[in-house]
This record gives structure tokens, C-alpha cells and sequence, in this order.
């Protein structure tokens, strides 16, 4: 009898468990953005050689990135995160596009953008063009970058940038900030999340 009672016990202890983590895994991991706001949208040059503006990508979930390709630590960590995310989503991974915005318009044309984000993940899209225009984007998205010249040398120079990852649903609406640093687990989390709220 005793055994009977903890066994009944210890499934409705065991529900309630997984109830509360199922409510639990609604709540998203990064900073939300409450209420959801429409993201800025842009025109820039994409790794595809088309114009590139963040409504092509209406209906998907965008990953949205600054960072440029002569970075060697902070940037390189971020897009290998992101792959690893795309392979943890399998099947919804179609639904998500990652566009990379350069802070670095000097050094990251179409032809270097392209294989870069390739050698991450082929799906990756990357935006250039001219220093007004990305200037411009990283305004409307509180993005801050500046040169720093490297000691001993008058060309040689490093760009230093704010680094977060913006999650815009599929009906272009700002929903999550996250930080560098961010696990697989959390970004995959928050980007199930809005997929699944918001079928097509």
C-alpha cells in the first residue's frame, strides 16, 4: 500500500516538475525586447552579389550579426556558435537565416565575405557597402565600432565593436538581444521558441 501511495506521489511530484520547466521554456534567454519593436531595415551589398535587405528575409527567423573578417577572436567564436546552433535545430534550421554585417568596409568586400562565412556555414549571408550606409545601420541598431591602429604600423589596424546578436521573427520584429558569449544551448532556446510561436 505504502508502495503504491510514493509511486502515485512521485508521478504528480514528477508533473508538476515538468510543468514548471515547460513554462519555464517559454520565458527567452536573451534581453527581450518588450514590447517587440520593427527592426530597422537596410540596403547593403550581399555575399551573394544581390542587394541585400533585411525584408528578403520575411517569414524566416534572422540571426542578425556585426562583426568583420580580419577579427581573430571574438568574431570567428560567434559564427562557429552559430553553425553549431543551425546543426542543434535540424529540421527548423531552414527557417533561419544568419546575415553578418561588416563594421569593416575597407577590408570586407563581396569576395572576401563570401568564403569567409562559407568556411562557418554555407547558408551564412554577409552585407557590406560604403562607410555612410553601414554607419547608418549600426545607428539604428546601437551598434558602436572604431579603428585601432596597431602599434608600429601606419596601415595595420584592428576594428573595435559591440558584439550581440539580434533575433528578428518572421514578421521582422526585434524579439531578442544576446550577448557574446551566449551557449548554443540558450541561442537555439530562444530562436525555437520564436519559431514555434509564430508558424508560417
Amino acid at each position: 500500500m505504502k508502495a503504491a501511495f510514493f509511486t502515485v506521489f512521485f508521478l504528480l511530484f514528477s508533473s508538476c516538475i515538468d510543468t514548471a520547466n515547460a513554462a519555464e521554456d517559454t520565458t527567452l534567454k536573451g534581453g527581450a525586447f518588450d514590447p517587440p519593436r520593427v527592426a530597422p531595415d537596410f540596403s547593403l551589398r550581399g555575399s551573394d552579389s544581390t542587394e541585400l535587405k533585411l525584408s528578403r528575409y520575411r517569414g524566416k527567423l534572422v540571426v542578425l550579426e556585426f562583426g568583420y573578417t580580419s577579427c581573430f577572436d571574438v568574431c570567428p567564436t560567434s559564427l562557429a556558435m552559430l553553425a553549431q546552433v543551425r546543426k542543434k535545430l535540424g529540421a527548423l534550421a531552414a527557417d533561419v537565416q544568419i546575415v553578418y554585417v561588416t563594421v569593416d568596409p575597407e577590408r570586407d568586400t563581396v569576395a572576401i565575405l563570401k568564403p569567409y562565412l562559407a568556411a562557418f556555414d554555407p547558408s551564412f549571408v554577409g552585407a557590406t557597402g560604403n562607410p555612410e550606409q553601414l554607419a547608418q545601420v549600426r545607428k539604428d541598431y546601437g551598434i558602436s565600432a572604431s579603428k585601432k591602429m596597431l602599434p608600429g604600423s601606419k596601415t595595420a589596424y584592428t576594428m573595435s565593436h559591440s558584439s550581440y546578436l539580434y533575433l528578428i521573427d518572421r514578421q521582422g520584429s526585434l524579439r531578442s538581444m544576446m550577448p557574446f558569449g551566449s551557449s548554443v544551448d540558450d541561442v537555439a532556446h530562444d530562436v525555437r521558441i520564436l519559431l514555434n510561436t509564430q508558424k508560417k
